[in-house]
């Protein structure tokens, strides 16, 4: 099920006053899911919420009321908010990394800060996902961010992920650091492939 996006609040059903934020807080530690549901739909415009949604979306278990988290967090939509949803990038579920990065996807000015420490973690699998929290941001600003990470990116399937990206959403700006890519990488072939299918698509959108 998609997540709630922040213009869908004038549909959303009423939310309990914020007034009543530290019963809400309390109730997403509630034993019934129904309740923790709706503490976290109705906290989604409580911004001194974050840390108490952040631990709640550590524990639960119930996709359902992670997803009712997630789009609180995202209806917060500020670095706090981002700094909740980005250790899921690391979950052994699939699922929760995947809504992780719709969430993350939406909000894409408050991400944006949070980038460089991503393409610099330790963790390959983390630096792909992180390729794809760009694909949303500007063309202007999804460039430089990518190709910085093309210059210096040891892992060849994390120049990947960056090159399907930029493939979507660069600018003829990143055609050097695409062959430069494709220069470095010489011996992996599915590099220097997909790095031609990119500049091609660059290349096409000119025109």
């Amino acid at each position: 099920m998609p997540l709630i996006r922040r213009d869908d609040n004038k549909t959303a059903a009423p939310r309990e006053p914020v007034a009543d934020a530290a019963a809400l807080t309390a109730a997403l530690g509630d034993p019934d899911p129904d309740r923790r549901w709706r503490a976290a739909r109705s906290l989604g415009s409580d911004a001194g919420a974050v840390p108490a949604l952040a631990a709640a979306l550590a524990a639960e278990q119930l996709p359902q009321v992670r997803e009712a988290i997630m789009t609180a967090l995202l209806r917060i939509g500020d670095a706090g908010a981002v700094a909740a949803l980005l250790p899921s990038l690391r979950a052994q579920d699939a699922a929760l990394r995947a809504s992780a990065i719709e969430a993350l996807q939406a909000m894409p000015e408050a991400t944006l800060p949070f980038m460089t420490a991503l393409f610099a973690d330790a963790d390959s699998d983390v630096r792909i996902l992180a390729t794809e929290l760009v694909r949303n941001m500007p063309a202007e600003t999804a460039t430089p961010l990518l190709c910085d990470l093309l210059a210096h990116e040891p892992h060849p399937n994390v120049c990947a992920a960056a090159i399907d990206v930029l493939a979507e959403v660069g600018t003829p700006a990143a055609i050097p650091a695409l062959q430069a890519c494709a220069s470095r990488f010489a011996e992996v072939s599915f590099l220097r492939f997909v790095v031609a299918v990119a500049i091609d698509q660059i290349s096409g959108a000119e025109h």
